[in-house]
């Protein structure tokens, strides 16, 4: 049996030259398409900055409880981790919503998997921006 483009359903996605998606046109999915190229170049600058203070100028040994402590003193570093968990997460789960849609088909699964997703990712946001928001240094004196 010999299929065409013209029997092709249209609901299904076509890859381009280069094997990847096209971009959207519009509506929600373009929004979300733009999102990921932003927040991923956002991304990498916070997740590059955060290995340098970290790993390069602070060594391992001089990471510890009080050195954490020290840090969210300050509401730039809270904000910092806020930012790049925030951003993190949202990045993490339009990718993991996008690989649902490929791979599920339209129905009760597809929407059970995206309910479940939504579920875990709120969670997950607001345990740690609680973390981070409620931390009180005050209440950990130092010595």
């Amino acid at each position: 049996m010999n299929l065409s483009m013209d029997d092709v359903k249209p609901a299904m996605r076509t890859l381009t030259s280069q094997g990847s998606r096209p971009r959207p046109t519009g509506g929600f999915e373009l929004y979300t398409w733009l999102f990921m190229r932003v927040s991923g170049v956002f991304l990498l600058g916070l997740a590059l900055g955060h290995l340098v203070i970290m790993h390069l100028i602070n060594g391992v040994d001089t990471i510890s409880f009080a050195f954490v402590r020290d840090r969210y003193a300050t509401v730039f570093w809270r904000g910092y981790d806020l930012l790049m968990l925030w951003l993190a997460l949202l990045h993490g789960l339009n990718g993991i919503r996008t690989m649902l849609g490929d791979y599920l088909p339209p129905g009760g699964w597809r929407r059970l998997a995206l309910v479940g997703l939504s579920f875990i990712g709120l969670m997950f946001f607001l345990l740690g921006t609680w973390v981070i928001v409620s931390f009180q240094p005050s209440r950990f004196p130092h010595g």
